[in-house]
Formats: structure tokens, C-alpha cells, sequence
């Protein structure tokens, strides 16, 4: 009889069953790997689509172009999702030799080191996205109070770029926060009353 993978022996004596555990670790490091790959995936477009984004108007033969720099939020969302990117990667490649070896401990030190990272790059991504959001709202719908106009209205092909690159970044914030919530519970899962020394990652 078995409660939560924690067997009675005949002696009454409590038996982990590791076999379970094992496969839970399985399970956690494939969703960690493919949610890496998914943020430096994610985050390298929408890197790629801000940077390169760029539009020319013509204001009584004065040539005016539009380009992401001119945007302090778009220039935060940039660096945030390269940082983001080189994390996951880094993350990426520790994940995928924990894998190939298979017995690797997962210390609490190292719980706590990418705990942190998680936690830190998460709310960069996050607080980037919505400095960029409110920055979008503004040029699409602009502020008569303060007699700001409709940027978009002017550059529309650059918002809808802008705006692509945005979609990626929202899903790159979303899938940071899943992650800091994996590893979240990675870390307290080596304080919990189980007592699991030989937890591997």
C-alpha cells in the first residue's frame, strides 16, 4: 500500500520509491529544457523584429524615420529579451548535460542559484513587456489630454512590427514565469519533509 510514493514495508518500516521520483525529475527536466528553447527561440525574434524594425515618412520634403532607439521602452524590451535569450541559453546547455549525465546532484546551492536567476529574469521580462505595452498603447491610441497624437496612424508598418515583436515578448515573460515557478519548486522540494538526498537533476 502506497501513499504519495512513500511505501509501508512489511517491518512497517517507510520505503521511498525513487523509480516515482526519478520520473518526476524526467518529467520536470523536459519541461524545463523545452520551455529554455522556447524562450531563447522567442526572445531572439523578437529581438530580431524590433531591431531591424524601421519606417520612412515624408513631412513637407523632410524625411523622418521611425526606428526602435526612438523609444526608450523599446530599447529596454530589446535588452531584456537578449539577456533573456543568453540565460536560457546558458540554462539550456546545463540542462542538456544534466541529462546526458544522467547522475548529476542537484545541490540546494545550485537550487538556489537558478531560483534566482529565474526569479530575477522574470521580472525583467515582465516589467519589460509592460513598459513596452503602455509605450504601444500610447502610439495606437495616442493622449488627446495631452495632446499627444496617433503615432501608429503615421507609422503603421512600424507598430505592426513593433507589435510582433511585443506578441514574442509577452510569451517570453509568460514562459519566464513558469520557469521561476519550476524552480521554485525544484528548491523547496529539497527542504520538504521527505528528506530526499539523492535528488538528480
Amino acid at each position: 500500500m502506497s501513499y504519495l510514493g512513500v511505501g509501508v514495508s512489511p517491518g512497517n518500516v517507510p520505503v521511498y520509491h525513487s523509480s516515482n521520483m526519478k520520473v518526476l525529475d524526467r518529467r520536470i527536466r523536459i519541461t524545463e529544457l523545452v520551455l529554455r528553447c522556447v524562450i531563447l527561440c522567442l526572445a531572439l525574434l523578437a529581438v530580431f523584429l524590433v531591431v531591424t524594425d524601421s519606417q520612412v515618412r515624408v513631412f513637407f520634403t523632410i524625411e523622418k524615420k521611425a526606428k526602435f532607439t526612438d523609444m526608450k521602452a523599446l530599447v529596454f524590451l530589446v535588452v531584456a529579451n537578449g539577456l533573456a535569450a543568453g540565460y536560457s541559453l546558458i540554462q539550456g546547455v546545463r540542462c542538456v548535460v544534466s541529462m546526458i549525465n544522467g547522475s548529476v546532484l542537484f545541490s540546494k546551492p545550485l537550487a538556489w542559484a537558478i531560483f534566482s536567476g529565474d526569479q530575477v529574469m522574470a521580472y525583467i521580462t515582465v516589467s519589460a513587456v509592460a513598459a513596452a505595452a503602455q509605450s504601444a498603447v500610447f502610439a495606437k491610441l495616442g493622449q488627446p489630454e495631452l495632446q499627444w497624437i496617433k503615432i501608429c496612424d503615421m507609422y503603421g508598418k512600424f507598430c505592426n512590427q513593433v507589435g510582433e515583436g511585443l506578441a514574442s515578448a509577452i510569451v517570453v515573460s509568460l514562459s519566464m514565469v513558469l520557469l521561476s515557478c519550476i524552480s521554485a519548486f525544484s528548491l523547496f522540494r529539497l527542504y520538504g519533509g521527505s528528506k530526499i538526498k539523492n535528488a538528480y537533476w
